[in-house]
């Protein structure tokens, strides 16, 4: 079956009131079955999550609704959040908080979802923490997220999707697509852009108005631009009986409505063909 996949950093509840709508107006548009969503402020009225996913029929869950603690700085930079096209059931909910990362309150949010005829997947949204320096601990958390996704895989290939806060060179993401190991383990997802995308993929750049103030603060090099937000499947080698085939991968929410950027962030979207060996169609030539 084909599965449509997004994820977007909706930037909490910074900046112009009226990007909260455009993104909802996209994601109705972009009709998506699974959606990773980060920096996703629990609360307002109506509640931020509600709205973004107001009319779209996506069934969405707060880390903060189960989770029985909150977070450092979870009402000012929010928190990670699914919404998928049929109920799912969260499984897990991994605070990643480490030493060099304590002021990150985005948790990684774990759920299964029954996929029609095929059985359930497992889809993953995940934050690494953001600061420039800290990839020691993005390490760390990768190598966390795979353990995560080892604890409650079923027969169809993981999907993982989010904010990883680090470019495809660096040591986190290549130990996600099996280019190294860290700490004596090694896994491998396949990144959708790298199979389907066209061109670079920059998802956090300069040419974004919401992210240049940031860059201003913490960058302060002209023209900065890097590719960090990522769809990754899981492989044969962790799902030998089933396929998820990466047809299509785009960038979304990477333009601005009448002067307003909808994030500071710009989102992924995904096309699949997964199924069990034997239920995916052929590539179309």
């Amino acid at each position: 079956m084909r599965l449509r996949i997004v994820t977007i950093n909706v930037q909490n509840n910074e900046g112009d009131p009226r990007r909260l709508g455009l993104i909802n107006q996209e994601l109705r548009r972009l009709a998506p079955d699974l959606v990773a969503l980060q920096e996703v402020v629990d609360g307002g009225s109506p509640r931020h999550l509600d709205g973004l996913v107001a009319g779209t029929g996506l069934h969405c869950t707060h880390q903060s609704e189960v989770m029985s603690y909150a977070p450092p700085f979870v009402d000012r930079y929010g928190g990670n959040a699914v919404a998928t096209r049929w109920p799912h059931k969260v499984v897990e909910v991994l605070d990643l908080r480490l030493a060099g990362a304590g002021d990150v309150p985005w948790c990684t949010l774990a759920v299964k979802v029954p996929l029609p005829g095929e059985g359930e997947l497992l889809f993953i949204s995940a934050t690494a923490s953001w600061r420039l320096d800290a990839e020691a601990v993005r390490e760390q958390q990768a190598v966390a997220l795979g353990d995560l996704d080892a604890r409650h895989r079923t027969d169809l290939p993981t999907i993982i999707a989010g904010d990883f806060n680090a470019g495809p060179d660096a040591a986190s993401i290549r130990y996600l697509t099996g280019r190294q190991s860290l700490a004596g383990r090694s896994v491998h997802y396949h990144d959708a852009w790298e199979v389907a995308g066209d061109g670079p993929g920059y998802t956090w750049s300069a040419e974004n108005e919401n992210a240049a103030a940031l860059f201003d603060q913490i960058v302060r090099q002209p023209g900065h631009r890097r590719r960090l937000d990522y769809v990754f499947t899981g492989s044969w080698h962790a799902h030998p009986r089933a396929r998820c085939e990466i047809r299509a991968a785009r960038l979304a929410f990477d333009r601005p409505v009448d002067g307003v950027w909808p994030s500071d962030h710009y989102g992924v979207v995904v096309d699949v063909e997964i199924g069990r060996d034997g239920s995916v169609p052929p590539t179309q030539s």
